[in-house]
């Protein structure tokens, strides 16, 4: 199997020494995101619910870069900055993943930037997509 490096200018680009997100075989694994704007590469101002669907917005971004999107996700790890926050994250989280949500952890932690929510995602290659197909940028 090959692995691959994806990336889209669709999100913001970090600066950090981490990519977007890995395609190995079937698999994507997206890096935790955080809610930077990719208009203004900066922290989007606003509570839980506005930070959580730039987040998913941009991770969404991410996984099309792919070759699949947030229907084919297996696996979540959610990160809040303070777990009172928990309600209203659902709320937004449940207009992502109205029906059969894939597994998740929520756990509370002290995130980069300022940051109120980071999300880090393991999703699937729908059936028929040829792996190693030109979608993103090729390592090496």
């Amino acid at each position: 199997m090959r692995r691959e490096v994806i990336a889209t200018d669709k999100v913001a680009q970090t600066g950090f020494p981490y990519c977007q997100a890995i395609r190995y075989g079937d698999l994507v694994f997206v890096a935790g995101q955080v809610a930077i704007d990719p208009a203004t590469g900066k922290l989007v101002d606003g509570d839980i619910g506005v930070q959580t669907r730039r987040v998913l917005d941009n991770v969404a971004a991410i996984l099309q870069a792919a070759g699949t999107s947030l229907e084919y996700s297996l696996d979540l790890l959610c990160f809040l900055a303070d777990i009172a926050d928990f309600p209203s994250f659902n709320q937004v989280y449940r207009t992502y993943f109205p029906e059969d949500g894939p597994p998740r952890t929520t756990v509370q932690a002290i995130l980069p930037l300022g940051a109120r929510v980071e999300i880090r995602i393991i999703a699937a290659l729908p059936e028929g997509i040829e792996v190693g197909r030109k979608t993103s940028r090729p390592t090496g």
